[in-house]
């Protein structure tokens, strides 16, 4: 349940059309629900806003496949990262429109149909094709929590002359996570040429130096522009999330600025 549905019921009852019953009914289906191997936390959506995401990396395929399951059948949408085709084939014989992104290994279903009103663009950006699997995995979570995204793959240093013809597409975006291996210099780059939130995340792909992507991660906690926010090695779920918290909390002020503005008064 979101809060605009909460909104709605509680408008009902003043109505009249809901009766008591029918408003605790609604409000203790969100008691989270015990699996035996898992809780299932239904009232997450209407707490922070977006609802429980299942990592399925150490989760069976049937695992899996019933918590989607329990989530799905109150109208949430399915985000389940680290997902691989076995527990894609579980969850589509229970949830028919589940789909599923073999390159950054999600498996989504109940997507929004738009996305938010008044919301920013974020922009998710690579510094190699090698890191697109992480970045799908940022850009798959952003569009689930109704964000408007682009994208912007293999603008590296190697060749930063690619980067630097993309300044419209730079200016557009209200959050801008950059998705890096190797030496992970890229993040930095961005973050002197924008005055927009910057979110870092290491890949593990590089050489024997780069230590599974610890090179990235260090370069990036190290970076010499300011602001900008690392997450860990290969988590572009995490940087999805962290840029839909932002960028729906700069649309939410956008939108109370508007609010709180005078009207001019119509000349006569």
């Amino acid at each position: 349940m979101t809060k605009e549905e909460l909104k709605h019921l509680l408008g009902q009852y003043k109505r009249g059309s809901l009766s008591v019953q029918q408003i605790i009914d609604a409000i203790t289906a969100l008691d989270p629900e015990f699996l035996g191997f898992a809780t299932v936390d239904h009232h997450r959506q209407l707490r922070q806003g977006f609802p429980e995401v299942i990592l399925c990396q150490g989760k069976t395929p049937r695992q899996v496949a019933e918590i989607a399951q329990r989530l799905t059948r109150r109208g949430q949408p399915l985000l389940a990262t680290r997902a691989g085709r076995e527990h894609f084939g579980t969850v589509k014989r229970r949830i028919k429109n589940a789909h599923y992104d073999e390159c950054a290994r999600v498996i989504t279903a109940n997507e929004p149909g738009s996305p938010a009103e008044g919301r920013g663009t974020i922009l998710v950006i690579t510094a190699g094709t090698s890191d697109i699997p992480v970045a799908g995995e940022a850009v798959i979570t952003a569009r689930m929590f109704a964000n408007p995204v682009e994208t912007l793959f293999d603008v590296g240093v190697a060749g930063i002359h690619r980067l630097l013809s993309q300044r419209e597409t730079l200016a557009r975006a209200s959050v801008i996570i950059v998705v890096a291996g190797m030496e992970g210099a890229l993040p930095s780059v961005v973050g002197g040429l924008v005055d927009v939130p910057v979110i870092a995340v290491p890949t593990s792909m590089g050489y024997g130096a780069s230590f599974g992507g610890v090179a990235a991660l260090l370069a990036m906690l190290n970076s010499c522009a300011s602001g900008i926010t690392v997450v860990n090695i290969d988590n572009g779920f995490g940087a999805g999330f962290a840029a839909s918290l932002m960028n729906r909390r700069s649309a939410g002020r956008a939108g109370a600025e508007r609010r709180a503005a005078p009207r001019h008064a119509r000349r006569s």
